[in-house]
C-alpha cells in the first residue's frame, strides 16, 4: 500500500530554517507528481508545491517562491521541502501528498501523517 512518511518538522525562529523529508514507499516513487501541502490550525488544505516525476520542473504557491524549494531524490524514494527565511504565517502541519487537484479546494489522494512546522520567537 502507499505510504507517505514526513520527518523534519519542529519549532524554529522568525527567519530560519528547516528541510522536511518524505519517504516514499508501496508504489513506483519516480513515476508519480509529488507535490507538499500544508495545513494551519483551522484551516483547510493548502497547496504549497509540485515537482515532477523527474525532479526538473517545479510551482510553488505566490506566498513561499523565493524561500522554499523542492526537490526529490528518485534512488532514495524520497522528496524533499527546503525552507527558508521562515514566517510565523508558514506555521502549519506540513504533508507529503500525491495525486491531488487543487481546483477549488484542496485534495489528495494519498497523504502522510504529517510533520508539523512551528515558526514563534
Amino acid at each position: 500500500q502507499v505510504q507517505l512518511v514526513e520527518s523534519g518538522g519542529g519549532l524554529v525562529q522568525p527567519g530560519g530554517s528547516l528541510r522536511l523529508s518524505c519517504t516514499a514507499s508501496g508504489f513506483t516513487f519516480s513515476s508519480y507528481v509529488l507535490n507538499w501541502v500544508r495545513q494551519a490550525p483551522g484551516k483547510g488544505l493548502e497547496w504549497v508545491s509540485t515537482i515532477d516525476r523527474r525532479g526538473v520542473g517545479s510551482i510553488y504557491t505566490d506566498s513561499v517562491k523565493g524561500r522554499f524549494t523542492i526537490s526529490r531524490d528518485n534512488a532514495k524514494n524520497t522528496m524533499y521541502l527546503q525552507m527558508n527565511s521562515l514566517k510565523p504565517e508558514d506555521t502549519a502541519m506540513y504533508y507529503c501528498a500525491r495525486d491531488c487537484s487543487a481546483i477549488g479546494t484542496v485534495t489528495c489522494s494519498y497523504l502522510g501523517q504529517g510533520t508539523q512546522v512551528t515558526v514563534s520567537s
